[in-house]
């Protein structure tokens, strides 16, 4: 889940660090042009994978080194943005491919990179311990790696103070109690932001989503272009100096609270309302990109990061959920987490078809 939660988490006390030491180090290259040779490995040279990620990547170090190891190989990460922006240079660059593997690309995305026919068809031996749920494309070119969700979380202490209800469905957001508490993130600029605005076309359906938001913008709702500025300026429960208590963001912010609480926490001053039809689940692919002279090394990082190693590690690297069913979770998940028994579903397809009509019928209604 490009979540920006992940990155700057990491960064201030989820950057790059969490159980494990620094990730391998991201290597800028520059794009390879049709004139350049790609080098054959002399026996015994390492060879390079280049993957392409989000900028919301993270792997601990000794995990990255065990597959160079294994496989005499050097893993280089080629960040470059959220995941739209990411998706948009391997579309722009896939004549003349700039990696071998594309990680990242989630399922309000799919639609899009499938279209552009950027990923090579891969049958991993990793996907029988993956379950179907996450298995979106038939054809194998997207294989499913992590998954989370986007929910609206609220501060307890503010809560509790007040004396007020938590709101248990979207519905219950346009109450008048709730009234300026609630700050999301714009749809067109925002990850967290366009899921939770498909978590609202799940819910009420095209077009009554429109007179929900009409109802949201009645009731002072606070729009924001990303996730950073929700949580840590407008959001009262993370910096403790905002002005609403509810926000737009992960099912597994409340597990981040605890495990970078500068003093240790038995619970998280957090949570999250994963009421039905409340929270839209995320879940990020890997494929291996059309035109790569590596193939095989390619084949071998797929598997990686469909195996326990890679998986196990993703919690607390990425704070989103490994869909290998083997993958053990870590302690803080276990007592901190919150997993939505029935979170909003949208087809690959339909999101496809819709999405930008959606984002713009969206800005009408609510920006201007």
């Amino acid at each position: 889940m490009k979540t920006k939660i992940l990155f700057l988490f990491l960064i201030s006390i989820f950057l790059l660090t969490a159980c494990g030491g620094q990730p391998t180090e991201m290597t800028a290259i520059p794009p390879v042009t049709a004139t350049e040779a790609v080098p054959t490995p002399q026996a015994g040279q390492q060879e390079e994978l280049l993957v392409i990620t989000h900028d919301s990547f993270s792997v601990s170090e000794w995990v990255a080194k065990e597959f160079e190891t294994a496989n005499n190989a050097k893993l280089t990460f080629l960040k470059s943005g959220d995941t739209g922006s990411a998706l948009n240079r391997v579309i722009l660059s896939k004549e003349n491919p700039q990696a071998d593997v594309f990680y990242g690309v989630d399922n309000t995305f799919l639609s899009r990179a499938l279209e552009a026919d950027i990923f090579e068809p891969y049958a991993s031996p990793m996907l029988e311990l993956i379950p179907a749920e996450f298995q979106l494309d038939g054809l194998m070119r997207a294989l499913p790696v992590d998954y989370g969700d986007v929910c609206i979380n609220y501060d307890k202490a503010y809560f509790a103070e007040k004396g007020i209800a938590l709101p248990q469905s979207l519905q219950s957001l346009t109450d008048p109690v709730y009234q300026g508490l609630l700050v999301v993130q714009n749809p067109a600029t925002s990850s967290p932001g366009l899921a939770f605005l498909l978590a609202t076309v799940a819910e009420f359906g095209d077009p009554d989503f429109l007179e929900y938001w009409k109802a949201l913008r009645a009731n002072d709702v606070v729009v924001v272009n990303d996730w950073e500025t929700a949580y840590y300026t407008n959001f009262s429960g993370s910096s403790g100096k905002g002005s609403q208590p509810l926000v737009v963001s992960y099912a597994t912010s409340p597990v981040a609270e605890v495990v970078f609480a500068e003093q240790e926490l038995k619970e998280s001053p957090t949570g999250s309302i994963v009421a039905p039809n409340t929270c839209f689940r995320q879940i990020e692919f890997v494929g291996i990109l059309k035109g790569t002279q590596k193939r095989a090394l390619a084949e071998k990082f797929v598997d990686f990061m469909l195996g326990l190693t890679f998986q196990q590690d993703v919690p607390l690297q990425m704070f989103v959920y490994p869909v290998n069913r083997e993958a053990s979770m870590p302690e803080a998940f276990v007592k901190h987490a919150q997993i939505p028994e029935q979170p909003a579903v949208l087809s690959v397809e339909e999101i496809g078809q819709k999405r930008e009509e959606w984002i713009k019928a969206w800005t009408e209604v609510v920006l201007k």
